[in-house]
């Protein structure tokens, strides 16, 4: 079977999403990834440069729900949500846990299936971002600056940046390197 990027169902494997929360993402990212294309597409998944493509689907949104997220910025971040999560998990196996506090530097905590539960021992940080119409260029750069917020954040768990481009179909990850 091909790579999916699976947005639907996240409240059944990421702790962290309960089914309103799950749901609330994947509606967004129907949104923001209908905007641009009609469902299926694929898109690239970038993990530290090495690329991978994936197929995305997803229920093109009707009217009354592209009323309810005509707020572009709001449905943009919480659509990167779901579909940074859902990439995190095929490309590294690794979970929502735990939902961050600000000063982390991070929106959620990320581990193996399992962790997290009564500790962040073996969790990351994860901080989010979208580009709503931006090119391959303006996601890198915006995957640089999430890097750099996450390196600011007042935690000592490392750290993984993602930002989706929903016009550019480009999903980046990144590790987050400490500053010496």
């Amino acid at each position: 079977m091909a790579t999916q990027l699976r947005i639907e169902a996240l409240h059944e494997r990421h702790r962290a999403l309960p089914p309103p929360v799950a749901a609330y993402y994947e509606q967004a990212a129907s949104v923001c990834l209908s905007r641009h294309h009609a469902p299926p597409v694929q898109v690239t998944l970038n993990d530290n440069g090495t690329e991978t493509l994936a197929e995305v689907t997803w229920t093109a949104p009707d009217a009354r729900t592209l009323d309810a997220w005509a707020n572009a910025r709001v449905a943009t971040e919480h659509g990167a949500y779901g579909c940074v999560i859902a990439g995190v998990e095929e490309l590294r196996g690794l979970v929502a846990v735990r939902r961050a506090d600000t000063p982390t530097g991070a929106d959620y905590y990320v581990g193996p299936p399992g962790t997290g539960q009564h500790d962040l021992e073996d969790c990351l940080r994860l901080e989010v971002s979208g580009v709503d119409a931006g090119d391959n260029r303006e996601v890198s750069r915006r995957l640089l600056r999430k890097a750099q917020q996450a390196r600011e954040g007042s935690s000592s768990l490392p750290a993984l940046a993602g930002v989706m481009g929903f016009s550019a179909r480009l999903l980046m990850l990144r590790d987050v390197a400490e500053v010496p």
